[in-house]
């Protein structure tokens, strides 16, 4: 029985090892293709874009150049007045990963909480997953400079405002000072005062200077409608 011992342990031990190389070997499932991004940079014109036509081909450039730009992108953003655009509208239904493969929400309602419960959790927009298109951080409370303010020109639902105030700095075509403002996001969001991802406060106007001095940078969110 003791010359017995040390063979079934041996053979314990190689079944455990070539358990271990077969799971081993087994293929990892490849990361879901990036769907959502911040840009990385900004056009540098403030809030003037050219519209939603101009901030979307931002979007697809910056996705061209990180490898993805074999599908349609957007720019969540919302516009005002005669034939306004909702920027929920434009996205698609989700689900949306980052440039990591993340998950940053589900569907519509996870991203935008539409109901009590939802909106409670929040979906996952925070500093660690709203990550450029190459994969990067970008810079929130804490970080020099601050750069979380996103344009969205949206309502917390990802709706148009019906106010009769700017919100969009003319639909994304102004870069004048004292000619209005952009509602603005966090992509750290936080809690609190910074517990909004597309919705927190206005610019100081539409000028870059205004942007940068109100802690952000011209920045976008991106998405693909159709992944």
């Amino acid at each position: 029985m003791k010359y017995l011992r040390p063979a079934l342990a041996a053979l314990a031990l190689s079944i455990s090892l070539g358990s271990y190389i077969v799971v081993a070997q087994q293929p990892q499932a490849p990361p879901p293709p990036m769907s959502f991004f911040v840009t990385s940079v900004s056009k540098g014109t403030g809030a003037n874009y050219g519209g939603l036509a101009g901030a979307d081909a931002h979007c697809q450039m910056l996705a061209q150049a990180a490898g993805r730009g074999n599908v349609k992108w957007v720019a969540y953003l919302s516009t005002q007045g005669a034939g306004a655009v909702n920027a929920r509208d434009r996205i698609g239904n989700g689900p949306w990963y980052n440039s990591r493969g993340g998950m940053i929400a589900a569907n519509q309602a996870e991203l935008h909480g539409d109901t009590i419960d939802l909106a409670r959790l929040g979906n996952r927009i925070n500093k660690q997953n709203a990550r450029d298109e190459k994969g990067n951080l970008i810079n929130g409370v804490g970080d020099m400079p601050n750069q979380h303010d996103v344009l969205t020109g949206s309502t917390p639902d990802g709706r148009a405002y019906t106010d009769g105030m700017d919100h969009t700095c003319n639909n994304y075509t102004s870069a004048a000072d004292g000619m209005g403002s952009v509602q603005l996001g966090h992509s750290d969001k936080t809690g609190g005062p910074n517990g909004s991802w597309n919705s927190v406060h206005a610019s100081r106007g539409c000028s870059q200077p205004n942007l940068i001095s109100t802690g952000g940078n011209g920045y976008l969110y991106c998405f693909a409608p159709g992944n």
